[in-house]
C-alpha cells in the first residue's frame, strides 16, 4: 500500500469541525465515513504529512475496505480530493476549505446501514445512488401545497411512523420533481420499503433509482416487479417447507440463483427437491452448490440436467464394469486358516509303508 500525502486548505493546528460539515453532511452520512473525515481533520490539525489507508484502518479498526469506501463518499460530495497513480492507488488526499462552500450544498449520496442493506438493494440493481440537488425552503413550501401531495406525505408518515424530517421532504420532492414518480408510486414505494424492514432513507432512495432505471414509473408496473421476487421466495418456501420468510443470507441465496445464474423457478426447485432428498433438511448451501455445478455446466432447461444425470449414471456404469474386469482377470488365492496356514508335507509309498510297519510293531 503506497504512502498518502496530506495536503489542506483552511485547517489550523487544532482539529475543528466546521458547522457547515455537522449541519450539512453529518446527519445523512454512514457513522463510519464520519469517522474516517473526522480522522483526517485530526491528521492534518497534528501536522501530519503522510499516512496510509492501512494506517487509517488500523487506527480506526475498520477494513482498508471500508476506509476507501468512506473516502470515495466524501470526494464525491467535493469535500476532498483524491489524487491516483497508475495502479489506482490513491497517494495524495486533498481537504476542501468547507468555508468556501456555498450555503445550499448538495445532499449527501445515501448510503448503506450495511453489507447486508447493500446486499438486499442489489437485489433490484447494481447500480450506485447519484448526488442529488438540496431544495430550498420555499420550494419545497410549494410543493407541499398541493392536495395530492398532502395525502402522499400523511401516508407515507402512516408507514414511517413518525412525522416527516426535513431530509424526508427533500427525497419526497426528489422523487416527484427529478425522477417523476407520481404520488401513488410514491406511496407505495415507502409501503414496499417498510414492508421489508427498511425505514432508511438512503434505503427507499436506492430503491426508488432501481425502479426509475429499470423503467418502473407507476404503481402497477412497481408491483409487478417486486411480486416477481417475492414469488421466488415463496417457491423455495414451498420446496422447502418452510412456513416463514426467508432470511437475509437466504435472500442473498436465491436472488444468486435468479439473477446471476438465470435459473427459472423449476430448475430451482429440482435443486431444492434434490437437496431435502440427499439432506434431509433445507439446506441452502447445499442446494447452491447443486445450482453452481449446473450454471458451470451450462445447463439451461430440466432436458440438460436429465443430460447430465444420464452422462453421470452411465460413466458410474463404466467404472463399475472396469473394476469387475479387473477382479476377474486377477487369480483367485486360497483364503488362509487354520487348516492350511502350515507348509503341507507331501508323502510317498514307501512313507505309507514305514508308517504301515511302525503300527504293526506296536500292535505285537
Amino acid at each position: 500500500m503506497s504512502t498518502i500525502t496530506l495536503r489542506a486548505e483552511g485547517i489550523s493546528d487544532v482539529t475543528i469541525v466546521p458547522n457547515i460539515f455537522i449541519d450539512q453532511y453529518m446527519p445523512s452520512a454512514n457513522g463510519a465515513y464520519v469517522k474516517v473525515y473526522l480522522y483526517l481533520l485530526r491528521l492534518f490539525a497534528g501536522n501530519c504529512p503522510e499516512v496510509t489507508i492501512s494506517s487509517i484502518a488500523d487506527r480506526l479498526e475498520n477494513t482498508e475496505k471500508d476506509i476507501i469506501r468512506a473516502l470515495t463518499y466524501w470526494e464525491k460530495l467535493n469535500l476532498l480530493t483524491l489524487t491516483r497513480n497508475s495502479q489506482k492507488e490513491i497517494t495524495a488526499i486533498s481537504l476542501t476549505d468547507l468555508s468556501s462552500l456555498q450555503k445550499e450544498v448538495p445532499a449527501p449520496v445515501p448510503y448503506m446501514d450495511s453489507e447486508l442493506d447493500e446486499v438486499a438493494v442489489s437485489i433490484h440493481t447494481e447500480s450506485k445512488p447519484a448526488v442529488r440537488q438540496s431544495y430550498s425552503p420555499e420550494k419545497i413550501a410549494q410543493f407541499t401545497s398541493n392536495d395530492e401531495i398532502q395525502w402522499a406525505m400523511h401516508i407515507v408518515e402512516i408507514y414511517l411512523d413518525r412525522p416527516l424530517k426535513p431530509m424526508d421532504l427533500q427525497l419526497i420532492l426528489y422523487l416527484y420533481e427529478e425522477l417523476h414518480f407520481s404520488c401513488e408510486l410514491i406511496m407505495y414505494l415507502y409501503e414496499y420499503c417498510v414492508s421489508k424492514g427498511k425505514k432508511n432513507t438512503s434505503y427507499i432512495e436506492a430503491v426508488a433509482l432501481t425502479w426509475a432505471e429499470e423503467g418502473i414509473d407507476t404503481e402497477q408496473k412497481a408491483k409487478e416487479a417486486t411480486a416477481s421476487y417475492n414469488e421466488h421466495f415463496n417457491i423455495v418456501n414451498k420446496a422447502f417447507g418452510l412456513n416463514r420468510a426467508p432470511g437475509q443470507i437466504e435472500r442473498q441465496y436465491i436472488t444468486k440463483w435468479v439473477e446471476v445464474f438465470g435459473f427459472s423457478d423449476e430448475i430451482i426447485t429440482e435443486a431444492c427437491n434434490r437437496t431435502i432428498l440427499r439432506t434431509q433438511k433445507p439446506d441452502f448451501k447445499y442446494t447452491d452448490k447443486i445450482l453452481e455445478t449446473w450454471f458451470k455446466k451450462n445447463v439451461k432447461s430440466m432436458a440438460d440436467i436429465a443430460r447430465l444425470d444420464e452422462e453421470f449414471s452411465n460413466s458410474s456404469k463404466n467404472i463399475g464394469n472396469k473394476t469387475l474386469d479387473m477382479n476377474k482377470s486377477v487369480p483367485k488365492q486360497a483364503t488362509p486358516n487354520k487348516f492350511n496356514q502350515f507348509p503341507q508335507r507331501t508323502y510317498t509309498a514307501q512313507d505309507y509303508a514305514e508308517l504301515e510297519r511302525k503300527l504293526l510293531n506296536k500292535g505285537l
